[in-house]
């Protein structure tokens, strides 16, 4: 790959392939993403895999319109925000109950502009509704926990249930943002006992 293509798991290492499989504080700076929402169980809802499939469609006619102007860039991984009205369905894996916000990041040279043109491009080749609502999205997370969960997301829960119980409460922290999930493996090409997700929370002092 050419050291000049931007690609964000290089330029943000520590947050795109950390090693640490016990969770660890680091800080995350403010980044910016293209970015769609939605409700329901991520692996049987329409509504998600319509959500994803638009998401990449814009990011890839990102990627085109950014290399035209001579700026290439890799497709950064699948990212999640997770939320619900009681936490603890994240836990008990009921994911009828949960809310999402689908990611992908988006170096900063990356401008509304471009992101609306994108939008028009992607829906012009493909007929998805879902192309309409993919957005721009500013996060800045800073001080949060993480770690690198490796195995099938389905196995998270008592990875997240020794966050919730043991490890704030160990080091005087609480909760602050939106539990966030970044998928450096491709669930169609790697089996589930090999899947990376790193997996954050942000957090303050108590």
């Amino acid at each position: 790959m050419s050291p000049d293509r931007y690609d964000v798991k290089r330029e943000l290492k520590r947050l795109y392939a950390p090693r640490n499989t016990d969770w660890a504080l680091v800080d995350v700076p403010e980044q910016q993403f293209i970015a769609v929402d939605g409700r329901g169980d991520p692996n049987t809802g329409a509504e998600y895999a319509a959500a994803v499939q638009a998401l990449y469609s814009v990011a890839y006619a990102i990627k085109f319109a950014s290399r035209r102007e001579g700026r290439d860039l890799v497709v950064a991984p699948l990212e999640g925000l997770w939320w619900a009205d009681e936490p603890s369905v994240f836990t008990a894996r009921a994911k009828d109950a949960w809310h999402w916000r689908m990611l992908i990041s988006q170096p900063d040279w990356i401008t509304e502009d471009v992101i609306a043109e994108a939008r028009g491009v992607a829906a012009a080749k493909k007929a998805l509704p879902a192309i309409a609502d993919v957005r721009r999205e500013v996060l800045h997370e800073g001080t949060s926990a993480q770690v690198l969960h490796i195995g099938p997301y389905d196995d998270e829960g008592p990875v997240l249930a020794r966050l919730h119980h043991e490890w704030l409460q160990a080091n005087d922290l609480v909760m602050t943002g939106l539990h966030h999930e970044v998928y450096v493996g491709d669930p169609r090409r790697t089996e589930p006992a090999k899947l990376r997700t790193v997996l954050r929370q942000p957090v303050r002092p108590r």
